[in-house]
């Protein structure tokens, strides 16, 4: 059995000698060894590695051929004791014609044969003079006779039942079809890919190759790993580079380093489980799968494997980002922030048009979200024409407003050129506290709660005097947590932040500054940027600093953050979440650290639904939402003890 799910995939692109197939052989032997001893499920080589992919005209070469066989039977011979499906590509004559072929072998033993179903036939590759599709053979046999023994052949799906691992192998070209063979693969069970691949090297042409291959990943919804010949490679007239990329859904997991000298193999985890999950709630491919037009069908080949796959903090290669929503690349980063504020302000100028409304009112504290807010709001009506003096931006100072959140919050709205607005809540609360038999002094949730309560109070009523929408402040975060006062901050008009998760709208707030408003604004924003997560309802201390900070109350937003992306975007258990999180914040946050927050996260959580169950509107950006309306339904009473159990 695999950890979690996790099986170790490779691809390699060995040393070669074109037409020098005992030298081949030998590198590619070294490679299933090695790639074998670190417990990889699967090796994939380059199209017609034993002989050497430019081979041209000696393809019609009988001695070639031949040699190809007992090539393959000394390989054979060799790897009896590896565990490691490989899959390597040899020139096969098969009733008089040659095909190009990808041979799956394991054990000492070929388990089958899928040949090359188009053939390569422009520009620098006549792959027509030499080799002929195998798609027609496949249809007309299933079966041919190689070193003496009968194996299957043509259109086949390798299959571990107790991996839930299934393979499909494409050939180069065939990747580059209108509609791939990998395509009908996903639809017959495939979940993951192999292509044989010799792609010569143009300027340019590896971002499009890996741009093909992370977007056929996704289409199917399965690991993609593809090796393609390198540097060793006849250069007649072109250069191949060794290009080696391992996918999952949409995702490179991990490239080589092109031109390499050497042979060189990468290595990655393709995640199973959560391709079995991706396809369970996706219904598009469950429709797909139910088609009953004209689309190539698929036998299966059965594999077993003698070792388990055992995956651990010591041997696990794949990268795990600690900060799932947030791209790692700074470019990306931006483009991504970008688009995600124009989302909201595409919703929220809809929202505005649609009511005939000509004013917005927003509370402002001097925190995150609520500058968020404020800044998407600014940016719609200078979209809509709307004088900005129309929002009517409110601060709130309670008795735990601090001088430095109160003087960003008035700053920032008087450079935006807002309509100003500060009124202190603390007589309306203390009345509010005498009526209600409030001892005085008592700071309880009660003394909190009524303060988030008595300023959504101000701003509805704000709201209603001039015709105008509340627009809500509260991020993912706060919602999947339940960290909002219910009717309280959790109550608005229009929600702009409601499936912006915390540590992400940190990053947009300073892309704004940086990129969208003027330098008084940047200045007040890069203040705000600095200041502590705190809903400031609780007295500050002495000097005026902040005392009521959520994150040592709740824990780390990155880590809930974190557990929020693989438990809604991946259905991922408890076990699984708390291992990746391990990784992700190594050196960080102990075990201990992490199982305690995780454990809080999944009580609130399942505790805290009926706030969610009842949310105002508000745009998606993301893959993950928890509107009642179109992505998240879960029962408001649900127990949570069959996660925490497994913890």
């Amino acid at each position: 059995m695999s950890t979690f799910g996790f099986i170790k995939a490779a691809a390699a692109s060995p040393r070669l000698k074109v037409a020098d197939l005992e030298y081949n052989v030998k590198e590619i032997e070294g490679l299933i060894r090695a790639s074998d001893s670190l417990g990889t499920a699967v090796i994939v080589f380059p199209e017609l590695c034993l002989t050497g992919y430019t081979c041209a005209d000696l393809f019609g070469q009988r001695l070639l051929l031949d040699k190809s066989l007992d090539c393959l039977a000394g390989l054979l011979d060799k790897t009896t004791d590896c565990d490691v499906l490989a899959v390597v590509g040899i020139p096969l004559p098969v009733e008089q014609k040659l095909y190009n072929c990808a041979v799956a072998i394991q054990h000492g033993k070929v388990l089958g044969v899928v040949p090359k179903t188009y053939p390569a036939n422009y520009k620098e590759f006549y792959e027509n003079r030499w080799f002929t599709s195998g798609y027609p053979l496949s249809k007309s046999i299933t079966e041919i006779r190689i070193l003496g023994r009968t194996i299957p052949f043509g259109s086949l799906i390798f299959h571990c039942e107790e991996l839930g691992c299934s393979l499909g192998i494409e050939i180069c070209e065939d990747l580059w079809a209108v509609v791939p063979p990998s395509s009908y693969m996903a639809l017959n069970g495939a979940n993951i890919m192999a292509n044989l691949s010799a792609s010569n090297e143009l300027v340019s042409k590896s971002n499009y190759r890996r741009q093909l291959v992370a977007q056929q990943s996704a289409r199917c919804i399965s690991g993609y790993v593809y090796a393609s010949s390198g540097v060793h490679e006849s250069t007649t007239d072109i250069v191949f580079g060794g290009d080696c990329i391992i996918a999952e859904n949409g995702s490179i997991l991990e490239t080589s380093r092109r031109f390499d000298r050497g042979s060189s193999v990468i290595y990655s985890e393709i995640d199973i489980e959560r391709l079995a999950s991706e396809r369970q709630v996706n219904r598009t491919y469950a429709d797909n799968c139910e088609y009953d037009g004209e689309f190539r069908k698929y036998r299966k080949v059965d594999v077993s494997y003698n070792k388990p796959f055992r995956v651990d903090k010591d041997n696990f290669t794949r990268h795990v980002p600690p900060h799932p929503f947030i791209p790692d690349d700074p470019l990306s980063r931006d483009e991504r922030c970008e688009e995600i504020f124009n989302i909201q302000v595409a919703g929220l100028a809809k929202r505005l048009e649609h009511t005939g409304t000509k004013h917005a009112v927003v509370g402002v504290s001097g925190g995150l979200d609520s500058t968020l807010a404020l800044l998407v709001t600014g940016k719609t009506f200078g979209l809509l024409g709307i004088p900005a003096e129309n929002i009517i931006a409110v601060t709130m100072p309670g008795f735990g407003t601090t001088d430095a959140t109160l003087n960003n919050a008035v700053q920032l709205m008087k450079t935006m050129q807002t309509n100003v607005n500060e009124i202190n809540i603390e007589p309306a609360c203390l009345r509010h506290f005498k009526d209600i038999g409030l001892p005085e002094g008592t700071h309880d949730i009660t003394f909190e709660n009524a303060q988030a309560r008595e300023r959504t109070q101000i701003l509805m009523d704000l709201a209603n005097k001039h015709n105008g929408l509340v627009i809500g402040t509260g991020d993912l975060s706060e919602l999947a947590l339940g960290w909002a006062t219910y009717n309280g901050d959790h109550m608005s008009m229009y929600a702009v932040n409601c499936s912006i998760p915390k540590t992400l709208v940190k990053f947009l707030v300073k892309w704004i500054a940086d990129n969208v408003v003027d330098y008084e604004s940047r200045d007040v924003l890069h203040k705000i940027l600095d200041t502590p997560i705190s809903p400031e309802l609780l007295p500050p201390g002495a000097n005026g600093e902040i005392l009521q900070k959520t994150e040592e109350v709740i824990g780390p937003y990155e880590l809930h953050d974190f557990f929020l992306y693989y438990v809604i975007r991946h259905g991922m258990p408890p076990r699984k979440v708390l291992f990746l999180a391990g990784l992700a914040f190594d050196g960080k946050y102990s075990a201990d650290e992490i199982t305690k927050w995780l454990k809080l996260f999944y009580r609130r959580f399942f505790s805290q639904q009926y706030k969610r169950s009842c949310l105002p509107d508000g745009p998606k950006v993301g893959t993950i939402s928890l509107s009642p309306r179109g992505d998240w339904r879960m029962p408001s009473d649900a127990e949570a003890n069959l996660w925490l159990n497994q913890l």
